[in-house]
């Protein structure tokens, strides 16, 4: 049979049409393979450590503070108001050149702290501060260099003054306070410049009250003094203690430390003795200090002579007020040692050669004292006028 052909009009029955079958079980099993490989690569390439450290150099979402706290406050609310009140003092030693020239270098002794007194110029500081140099430099809160000139000293109290020229409204006077009603536990601040480090705050409590320290020269103490746990180091010397109210009292004077650094210990001299002292440097450029005119042997020294109590005079001025009273210097007649020992000022016991400086402290120059001596194994008292012992510093 033949086979007939269809009209070309008529169109041929499409092709089937494929359709996509889900992926298969081994399928998904080759695209999991396939990114687990994608990510060994990514990590063992470094390309992850990329992203990772790329992320964290990119500045952290700063988290808002909120307020300070009240202590924090009042703390720097403190420091704004005392800190233009606190200057850097240098030491200088004027030196010459050579012996063919009268130009002079001035060579730094020594650095440390000090507070404006009063607007006419006047700076408080340490005597120690300034004891090694013939002059000083002073540095106000602003930078401003002042050449300063010295006004007055008194070692007994390692206190001295000194004055700058410097343009109406300038200075700033440190608020003045009490140190008579201190309690140990009160918060104090000191100011000042440890090691060169200009207008540093530290803060602590008062650690005690009433102690006493030995004097810049040695042959008197300095009573009353403020014991602190502030940190105060080489170059706070001078410079303010202040109290919550921001008010002067005390000078930080000395530490005790092994070491020579901060040891939790500090010493300040009180404010009233300040109060007193420094008007009268101001004034007369000295403190009239009344005494016997004698000298005494140190305490360790009569120790070796047997006396454990009381102050042996050692030398009698020839027109002292001692010698107008018949007091005697030792001397050794026969080659024995024979010397006298007070033991009493107006009643007051003398056990140790300090003791007598204290007795005759705040007294004045012309007032008499009843002073009992041991002198040869009998007790005498003998009324002393009291001399002048200090010297002009100007």
């Amino acid at each position: 049979m033949s086979q007939t052909e269809l009209p070309p009009s008529v169109p041929t029955a499409p092709p089937p049409l494929e359709t996509s079958s889900p992926p298969t079980v081994n399928a998904w099993l080759v695209i999991v393979l396939l990114i687990a490989v994608a990510a060994v690569l990514v990590r063992n390439t470094g390309v992850w450590r990329w992203m990772a450290q790329t992320s964290s150099t990119l500045p952290r979402t700063i988290q808002p503070r909120g307020d300070l706290a009240g202590d924090e406050k009042s703390t720097i609310d403190l420091f704004k108001v005392a800190s233009p009140s606190v200057v850097h003092i240098t030491s200088l030693s004027e030196r010459a050149v050579n012996r063919f020239t009268t130009n002079s270098l001035q060579i730094p002794e020594g650095t440390g702290s000090g507070f404006v007194w009063d607007e006419a110029g006047h700076i408080v500081t340490n005597y120690h501060v300034i004891a090694s140099g013939n002059a000083a430099m002073v540095t106000l809160s602003d930078n401003t260099s002042l050449t300063a000139k010295l006004v007055g000293v008194e070692p007994d109290k390692d206190l001295a003054v000194l004055k700058v020229e410097a343009p109406i409204g300038t200075l700033r006077p440190i608020p003045v306070g009490t140190s008579a009603d201190l309690q140990v536990g009160q918060r104090v601040f000191a100011i000042g410049n440890p090691f060169g480090l200009d207008q540093t705050l530290t803060t602590g409590i008062i650690s005690g009250l009433g102690r006493e320290i030995p004097s810049e020269q040695g042959l008197r103490t300095i009573d009353g003094v403020i014991q602190i746990d502030a940190a105060v180091n080489p170059g706070n010397s001078g410079g303010p203690l202040l109290d919550s109210a921001g008010r002067l009292i005390g000078v930080n004077t000395a530490i005790v430390s092994p070491s020579g650094g901060y040891a939790g210990i500090g010493f300040a001299v009180p404010v009233d003795t300040i109060n007193e002292i420094v008007p009268l440097l101001i004034r007369d450029g000295r403190i009239e200090r009344a005494g016997l005119g004698i000298s005494l042997l140190s305490n360790e020294q009569a120790a070796v002579l047997g006396v454990t109590s009381g102050a042996v005079v050692w030398k009698v001025g020839e027109a002292s007020a001692a010698a107008a009273a018949g007091i005697l210097p030792m001397h050794k007649p026969a080659g024995v040692w024979r010397f006298e020992v007070i033991l009493s000022i107006d009643g007051r016991e003398i056990r140790r050669r300090e003791d007598v400086a204290k007795a005759l402290d705040g007294r004045k120059v012309g007032e008499k004292v009843a002073v009992t001596v041991l002198r040869d194994g009998k007790q005498e008292t003998v009324s002393i006028t009291l001399q002048s012992l200090s010297q002009p510093t100007r």
